[in-house]
């Protein structure tokens, strides 16, 4: 199967470059806005259409070249596809951050340590940071279409990377490892071996903690500063969670390995299960970035060799590991401990869902095997 990934690259431009790029840029930029108010207005997304309307005048009004002209177009459309996908009200799309689309061979390519990349004066080549990018260039990786990115004077090239990858068959899975995801902890595996990893979350959650306090103060204020500060906060967060999520989902799949099996719980709920929850606790549960951490490792299990599946999460940190005995009372959620009132195992209570995951991937496994 294919597996796409973003590949960030921070080039090095000369002073002379970064006015050439910023140029284009900013050209490009007023190209989409142009667009995006003219598809507002007639509501129409037929490329043919909007090519015939726009491409001269993005040519000769913003000095745009002919390969950036086209993408300008493609860029609104589907922009504004994306908006109609999730249900949104008809809008006027804003283009407010520069933007700029390069199209892989001609807008932009590869040449040696370089990328020549197109700009309204021409090509320019520009050298990049290649460490801990080593692997995209032993020729498995396709480069897609890439955005370019400037933040606080640098500059990034954001490039889509796909890779054809041979999916692990349930024959040669040698190693299961349950995975449970919470808030008191990242995340905790239990493997084949009768072995755990913890993933400690408390440190997160203060953090996440100060985070709200900060932003509520600020909110409070109602000033054009505190709405940038607010925006600043809100962006730093982010990186800061997916930074987690990447250690978490990288230390897991390099531990255990190729041929492993994550079984992990199917948590598309989560958000629908916070209307249980106190309002107070309802921002932790609904902003924790549990999707994200499955994303990684869903694809940093397949470049390893491995396999995630996802199951029912139902009485997962209810049921005894043991002896199979399920009860509410088995859990204690303030204390986060289990006792089986049944057999009196005893355990921390997310450790018994990675146990009780870890199960299920066993019965996964016979299932298949039984199938075959």
């Amino acid at each position: 199967m294919e597996i796409t990934i973003t590949a960030k690259f921070k080039i090095k431009p000369t002073i002379e470059q970064q006015s050439l790029l910023c140029d284009t840029v900013r050209a490009y930029q007023k190209g989409c806005n142009f667009v995006s108010e003219l598809v507002y207005q007639t509501k129409d997304l037929a490329q043919l259409k909007l090519h015939k309307l726009t491409y001269e005048i993005l040519r000769r009004d913003y000095a745009l070249r002919s390969q950036m002209a086209q993408s300008v177009i493609k860029t609104v459309i589907s922009c504004y596809k994306s908006l109609l996908s999730i249900g949104s009200n008809w809008t006027n799309v804003q283009f407010k951050k520069p933007v700029y689309d390069l199209v892989w061979n001609r807008d932009y390519s590869l040449t040696k340590d370089h990328f020549s990349i197109n700009t309204l004066q021409g090509r320019i080549k520009v050298p990049f940071e290649t460490k801990g990018l080593e692997r995209y260039f032993e020729g498995e990786w396709l480069f897609g279409t890439a955005k370019l990115v400037m933040k606080y004077g640098k500059f990034f090239l954001h490039i889509p990377m796909t890779k054809i990858v041979e999916l692990v068959s349930e024959k040669k899975i040698n190693q299961i490892v349950g995975v449970d995801m919470g808030i008191n902890f990242v995340a905790v595996s239990y493997d084949s071996k009768g072995k755990s990893l913890f993933f400690k979350g408390r440190p997160i959650k203060d953090k996440r903690a100060h985070y709200k306090h900060l932003r509520k103060q600020l909110q409070q204020r109602q000033t054009s500063s505190a709405r940038r500060r607010l925006q600043a906060i809100g962006q730093r967060e982010t990186r800061w969670m997916a930074d987690i999520n990447h250690t978490v989902s990288k230390a897991l799949v390099t531990r255990y390995g190729a041929n492993t099996l994550f079984v992990i719980e199917e948590l598309s709920g989560v958000r629908q299960a916070t209307e249980r929850v106190r309002t107070k606790d309802r921002y932790q549960s609904v902003s924790w970035a549990f999707y994200q951490l499955r994303q990684m490792l869903e694809y940093k299990a397949l470049l390893q060799g491995a396999k995630v599946i996802t199951v029912d999460p139902r009485f997962t940190s209810q049921s005894c590991p043991k002896c199979g005995h399920t009860e509410r009372a088995n859990r204690n959620k303030k204390k986060h401990t289990f006792s089986c009132k049944n057999c009196s195992y005893t355990s921390n209570d997310d450790r018994i869902g990675a146990m009780n995951l870890q199960r299920k991937g066993i019965e996964y496994i016979v299932e298949a095997t039984v199938q075959a």
